[in-house]
């Protein structure tokens, strides 16, 4: 008797999971029921129950008893996102491989629309568009999307540099499993580590395709997540930089590169330290000490494009290691927004509305256009 190789699917979707019972039954679904029919062996789901000390270990087994394509890795500690998703990349058999993370959840269409795009441009990287989901159910558009907009067939990075400044998560890039090793990325331990991640996809990438579609609903708000979640351990963020512009320095040492990507580190860090859901006001000077430790440690010798405008001068301030001047300019801005919003300003502008211009009844044509694959504009 010959026995027939078994085919590998040409995607694997990771999913770690912790403490996120109430959600995860809606993020599985999202993807399985999404399968085209006949399509089956070209998606494998790979779970990581990464210790989860709720009913998640027992709601992943039941839902890949019966499943053949559905797989659970149990991990006996809590490891962490990023080694939870080194787990489940471990044991992924697919071409690609997709992050997803447990609480948030993938729109009608979206798996039919990713296999198409990879067999079409077969890509190094396969980025995709997203919408950020509030926990009142507000849709809103990321302010980087549009820079996806307008990119025609497979790129270099070179070739879009806006591509850059999209938001720089594991989750909205589909990404070639021979390509990961090539580059030898793996996710690192601590917060933030999609820095040292994502980044270096796109920089070492020869091939990247980008799907205009909202292909990735992303939940705001939730308890427990780690943008709306007090801790030090947002500090995290330093080492992880520390880690992207060391791999920059040895696998790419671009002098503009490096100045676009410091522009982007303090920036990034200016909006950890000025948010109130991430840093307790006692550890908001010590976070501004550290931004500013590198700012001196990275700044490229030949200088790099400051932003303008009130940003800009974030940034100097920064640079000098001034944080009795910042302060002073976050509680300007932040009285100011509360006279605006007191003298009647536009309610759907000051809770950041789903689109440009829209009032708080006109979000869903857009929502059914994002979904439809036109994606708001």
């Amino acid at each position: 008797m010959v026995i027939e190789p078994t085919r590998a699917p040409l995607l694997s979707i990771v999913v770690p999971v912790h403490r996120v019972e109430a959600y995860l039954y809606q993020c599985l679904e999202s993807i399985r029921a999404d399968i085209p029919a006949g399509a089956e062996g070209a998606v494998q789901l790979v779970t990581v129950d990464d210790a989860s000390p709720d009913r998640c270990g027992e709601m992943l087994r039941s839902y890949a008893a019966g499943r053949p394509g559905v797989h659970v890795v149990q991990l006996t500690e809590n490891v962490g996102l990023g080694l939870a998703r080194n787990a489940g990349l471990e044991v992924a058999t697919g071409r690609y491989v997709w992050f997803v993370d447990s609480d948030d959840w993938l729109p009608p269409g979206t798996i039919p629309a990713v296999l198409d795009r990879l067999r079409e441009h077969q890509p190094d990287v396969l980025m995709v568009d997203h919408l950020r989901v509030h926990e009142g159910g507000r849709w809103e558009v990321d302010a980087s999307s549009h820079l996806l907009r307008g990119v025609p067939g497979v790129v270099r990075l070179a070739d879009q540099p806006q591509l850059l400044r999209v938001q720089h998560t594991a989750w909205n890039k589909v990404v070639r499993r021979a390509f990961l090793d090539e580059l030898e990325l793996r996710f690192f331990p601590g917060w933030y580590e999609d820095i040292p991640f994502s980044h270096p996809l796109l920089i070492g990438a020869e091939k990247i395709s980008v799907l205009d579609r909202v292909c990735y609903l992303y939940r705001q708000g939730r308890q427990g997540a780690i943008t709306s979640t007090r801790s030090g351990r947002h500090f995290d963020a330093f080492d992880q930089y520390d880690r992207l512009l060391d791999w920059v320095r040895r696998r790419h040492p671009d002098e503009r590169l490096q100045a676009e990507l410091f522009q982007l580190m303090i920036s990034h860090c200016l909006v950890v330290v000025g948010n109130d859901d991430r840093l307790h006001p006692h550890l908001r000077r010590a976070f501004f000490r550290r931004v500013a430790e590198h700012y001196r440690r990275h700044l490229p010798a030949g200088g790099y494009p400051r932003p303008g405008g009130v940003a800009g001068l974030k940034h100097r301030l920064v640079g000098r290691n001034n944080y009795l001047a910042y302060a002073a300019l976050r509680q300007a801005h932040r009285v100011a927004g509360r006279l605006r919003r007191s003298g009647g300003g536009d309610p759907a502008r000051d809770r950041g509305s789903s689109a440009p211009g829209a009032s708080a009844g006109s979000e869903a044509p857009d929502q059914a256009d994002a979904l439809a694959g036109r994606g708001p504009r």
